[in-house]
């Protein structure tokens, strides 16, 4: 598997508005880019490739690689921010990701907005959250995009304190999910759910890398423990200084 990830220079510490841009404290420097490259080796060391892509100027978010567009088998989807300071993203990674020879199958326009962190695949689902970042045009348009390459279409609300639907479940692969227990049942028919409490931000965010490795922030003890129980490989990982970006470990990574 590729990972593609844009490793914090100087516009994830260089932000004068904090508010704007969804950042709860101004990360450390060195910190931040130490972190960044222990998951980037980690993933490497799991022996995954991992591409980096220069941060965009005046974009402290960039060093979120997952929300400006979505990678499926068939091809990317051009997403548009609902974060009005992030726009300019989704031009940005998409040129990176069509330099490396991936085809763009759709493209997500105004009025509509949609964050990659709002779509959840697994083989034949494509969980869809509705959310503050993704409105109802957005899930619309995505809709027709994923299920035009035979996506069962399913779609749940985000309520706070959760951004993105991927901070509350992650696809394990096969019939695995791990998700927080606020998300309704129904949505995961067919499914075996590793339940999590609905207690953070980032309760169900979690890297998978097939067939049983998974990366987890270290502080999110719950989801460490119920992988663990259910014979999955867990590989701790301090991320605090994304953590104040609200960010978690799948907001860093684009998987193609």
């Amino acid at each position: 598997m590729r990972f593609l990830m844009c490793e914090p220079y100087k516009a994830y510490f260089d932000v004068e508005n904090l508010k704007i841009h969804n950042i709860t404290e101004r990360a450390k420097t060195e910190m931040a880019i130490l972190q960044h490259r222990k998951l980037s080796k980690m993933i490497e060391d799991l022996g995954h490739e991992v591409i980096k892509v220069k941060e965009l100027e005046g974009h402290p978010n960039s060093v979120f690689t997952k929300d400006p567009v979505f990678c499926t088998p068939f091809g990317y989807i051009k997403l548009r921010m609902g974060l009005k300071s992030r726009r300019g993203e989704e031009e940005w990674l998409g040129k990176a990701l069509e330099s490396m020879g991936q085809n763009r199958i759709g493209e997500i326009t105004a009025p509509a907005t949609a964050e990659g962190g709002d779509i959840v695949l697994s083989d034949k689902i494509a969980f869809l959250g509705h959310s503050t970042r993704t409105n109802s045009a957005g899930i619309n348009q995505l809709s027709k995009i994923l299920s035009s390459f035979g996506y069962e279409i399913r779609v749940a609300e985000v309520p706070n304190p959760y951004l993105h639907l991927g901070g509350m479940m992650t696809f394990l692969g096969g019939k695995n999910i791990v998700a927080v227990k606020s998300l309704r049942k129904d949505f995961f028919d067919g499914f075996r759910v590793l339940e999590v409490p609905s207690d953070n931000f980032i309760s169900g965010n979690v890297i998978f890398l097939p067939p049983d490795k998974t990366i987890v922030e270290k502080s999110n003890f719950a989801a460490i423990k119920v992988l663990r129980k259910s014979d999955f490989e867990v590989y701790g990982i301090d991320l605090s200084e994304f953590v104040k970006g609200t960010g978690g470990p799948t907001c860093l990574i684009q998987q193609f």
